[in-house]
């Protein structure tokens, strides 16, 4: 392994993020954590309505603040900036020249009606990179533009909710948390830094747009393309293997099965070696058939005495694709978990337990963990920001404050 000398991938880069819950501000943390100086502009006294999500806890100003703030904003810097006062658009234009970048996921048009949309931060810094993140973008047509967008409508607009049908059950609305908000998140990350690559080769920044919709359908990409080389059924049932929870003593782990081979071992290592003679398993579509009433049982039966983790290793080691269905519990222990700082205390002043957070799942050679500092209280850094970036005297600060353009 390289020694991690390098520093942080992305020091020097800074971005002005006018984001709001998750989509964005889970995309601009991991830039954070890999060394981004992330500014997040949020209304001087309500913050931006991440804040506002339920449940909350008691933050160490005595405040609440809600879980989707928690999670999605680690390592920012907090600037209270009221855009919607005309000085504060000014004071906002002032700021964009001394950054790199400007993300926002409003609704298309938002930013524009505070006089801050793309075009006219250009003018103002033809470098500028700026990402859009919304339900349904904003640079081509869509007759979909105006409607409001949480994760739950680009998800089932993709397919994500007709896939793996089950019958006489409706579908289970997010069940994979908030992934059209992530998926999208991500997207938009991956198309900031290309863009910035570009403007430092070329000087050039310019508009990156990210359509929560689009982002699912690549995700989801077998709902369209199954059907098109004659999938028309993508229930689990009609899927040609094995795809099963199984239980253990403590609970739950998954197995697949969808090659011979591993048929094969499954069967050697669970004592049914009369599988590979019967006229029942000897096709994929026979496996799949009989999993319920056949094979999960017997699988169930030989890990009835061991924890789901054992099994799971046992399967593994030997080839067979396994592992636990894991709790909360399970995560903070896993050895795996630990040794790659996926699950990282918070503490909170006045908070006995800590708040745990997901680490950061990119890992570099020769760059160490980034930083995975407290989320900020509202417009904490307000004062240290406009005096370094815009040399504000304290009259000019105290002026600002008194008539609500930024945060006391």
């Amino acid at each position: 392994m390289m020694s991690q000398s390098q520093g942080l991938p992305l020091k020097g880069v800074r971005i002005l993020a006018v984001e709001q819950m998750q989509a964005m501000p889970f995309g601009t943390q991991l830039l954070a954590r890999m060394g981004a100086d992330v500014v997040k502009v949020e209304h001087p006294t309500r913050g931006e309505s991440g804040r506002g999500s339920m449940p909350t806890i008691t933050d160490s100003d005595g405040g609440q603040t809600g879980s989707t703030f928690l999670r999605n904003n680690l390592s920012k810097r907090s600037l209270g900036l009221d855009l919607k006062n005309e000085k504060g658009a000014e004071l906002f234009k002032r700021l964009v020249p001394s950054y790199d970048i400007v993300v926002e996921n409003f609704k298309p048009g938002t930013m524009e009606r505070l006089g801050l949309g793309y075009e006219t931060l250009a003018e103002i810094h033809p470098g500028l990179v700026y990402c859009a993140v919304s339900g349904f973008g904003s640079l081509r047509e869509t007759p979909y533009g105006h409607w409001p967008a949480y994760a739950c409508v680009p998800e089932a607009m993709s397919g994500f909710y007709s896939f793996r049908p089950e019958e006489g059950r409706r579908p289970n609305i997010g069940v994979a948390g908030a992934i059209g908000d992530i998926g999208s998140g991500l997207f938009g990350m991956i198309g900031l830094l290309a863009a910035l690559h570009q403007r430092n080769q070329t000087g050039r920044g310019q508009k990156v747009d990210v359509a929560m919709l689009d982002a699912m359908i690549s995700i989801m990409d077998m709902v369209a393309f199954g059907p098109s080389i004659g999938v028309h059924d993508q229930s689990l049932k009609a899927w040609p293997g094995i795809l099963e929870s199984c239980d253990a003593s403590d609970g739950l782990f998954v197995l697949q099965i969808g090659r011979e081979h591993q048929f094969e071992k499954l069967a050697e290592l669970i004592g049914q070696p009369g599988w590979l003679t019967d006229e029942r398993f000897s096709t994929r579509e026979g496996w799949a058939e009989h999993s319920e009433s056949v094979i999960r049982p017997a699988v169930e039966a030989w890990a009835a005495d061991k924890t789901k983790l054992e099994a799971s290793t046992i399967l593994a080691e030997a080839g067979v694709v396994a592992g636990p269905s894991y709790e909360g519990k399970d995560l903070v222990e896993d050895p795996h978990v630990q040794s790659h700082d996926m699950i990282v205390e918070v503490p909170v002043a006045g908070r006995e337990d800590p708040v745990l957070v997901h680490g950061n799942p990119i890992k570099f050679s020769g760059s160490g963990e980034g930083p995975a500092d407290k989320w900020p209280l509202i417009g904490e850094h307000t004062t240290d920001l406009l005096r370094s970036d815009l040399d504000l005297s304290d009259d000019d600060l105290a002026t600002l404050r008194a008539e609500g353009v930024i945060s006391n």
